[in-house]
């Protein structure tokens, strides 16, 4: 009887270690592909990876993860016997997406080592543009580049040009114009009337000597068709305006003053909604000729900003304080604001102050 029984638990350790040590193996038809050159408006790529179970028990394709959304993967979901063949399909979308291209795909299998990565390439030549993605802003019959003209820095002793293309796509000529345009700023069509399928530019100039104000700054302008000026349509014209330290000696920026301050941001903490906040930022000029803060500016409407003296020098090794006043209204939760400080400072002529709170709302009445 205990002959049978040790002959019985031999079978049944045998089939145990059989199934065991049976293996799950995936033979790839290929880790790699590539598409070659093909155009954007050919539209999707797919390409067919075969999967063969080369081992002893079923393979099963877990998950596969493409490296970015322009890769789409699919793949066979049922479990794939012994000696059978699946597939693991690769389909990349070149929308949008000129130029070569490498992407990976990780295969997860209940198979050892995993995942098993796989590479699709290629290049895509780019579509060629319409009209109206080269020309996105529409004014009547003449369509312009932009609405938005950037003259980018601008130092404030120097003029600064900047162009921009313009067709004309109606069937008629079309004089274009340019009206309310501030001093500081010239606009005009070249050539001034296009023909029907006519290109153009738009020539500006931004005179900074012109304009009092510094940093970040922009105009709207009206545009006039043969004479008509077409209402709730703006052409935008921004500058950054800065101060020109280019003449400046290696004597006088080794004297020029220093804006330190003492901590470019203040913490609020937990402040009530609809109230007024004040806040200083204390500096110092730690240089040897006198600080000017040419100009103060916030974020948004809901931060005053104001100093003292602005305009006015600040002497070698005297203090000063800018101060803000932020009124919470109807913000919820954290917030940020930034100030923004324009100095005579070659190194710190930008600084950047910022203001943060945590706004409690009253709880809404049921």
């Amino acid at each position: 009887m205990k002959r049978i029984f040790f002959i019985f638990s031999l079978l049944i350790l045998g089939m145990s270690v059989r199934s065991q040590t049976g293996t799950t193996k995936m033979q790839l038809s290929a880790t790699e592909h590539d598409f070659g050159t093909f155009k954007e408006e050919a539209g999707r790529q797919t390409f067919d990876f075969i999967v063969t179970n080369t081992g002893t028990d079923p393979l099963v394709i877990q998950n596969v993860v493409a490296s970015c959304g322009c890769t789409t993967p699919e793949w066979t979901k049922e479990p794939i016997p012994v000696g059978a063949k699946g597939k693991i399909t690769a389909i990349y979308d070149p929308k949008d997406r000129p130029g070569p291209f490498s992407k990976t795909i990780s295969v997860y299998a209940n198979t050892k080592p995993a995942p098993v990565v796989l590479t699709i390439k290629g290049e895509v030549i780019p579509h060629e543009k319409t009209v109206e993605e080269l020309f996105t802003f529409a004014v009547g019959g003449i369509r312009f580049e932009s609405n938005h003209l950037a003259f980018t820095n601008v130092k404030k002793t120097e003029k600064k040009m900047r162009v921009m293309q313009l067709i004309n796509t109606s069937a008629e000529p079309v004089k274009i114009e340019f009206d309310a345009v501030p001093a500081h700023l010239t606009l005009k069509s070249n050539p001034e009337t296009l023909k029907p399928g006519q290109k153009g530019m738009v020539e500006g100039t931004y005179d900074a000597t012109k304009n009092g104000g510094w940093g970040n700054v922009s105009d709207m302008v009206k545009i006039k068709l043969n004479g008509v000026i077409q209402e709730n349509l703006f052409y935008y014209v921004s500058a950054n305006l800065v101060e020109d330290f280019s003449s400046l000696s290696k004597d006088e920026l080794e004297n020029a003053p220093v804006f330190k301050v003492e901590s470019t941001t203040v913490d609020l903490g937990k402040i009530k909604g609809s109230t007024q906040n004040e806040v200083e930022f204390k500096f110092k000029n730690d240089g040897k000729r006198d600080l000017i803060i040419r100009s103060l500016k916030s974020t948004c409407g809901c931060t005053a900003v104001q100093q003292g003296n602005q305009g006015v020098g600040v002497k070698p090794g005297e203090s000063s304080s800018i101060k803000a006043v932020f009124n919470s209204g109807s913000y919820s939760g954290k917030v940020t604001k930034a100030i923004y400080v324009y100095t005579n400072d070659p190194k710190n002529s930008e600084v950047v102050l910022m203001l943060t709170a945590d706004v409690e709302q009253p709880a809404a009445v049921k």
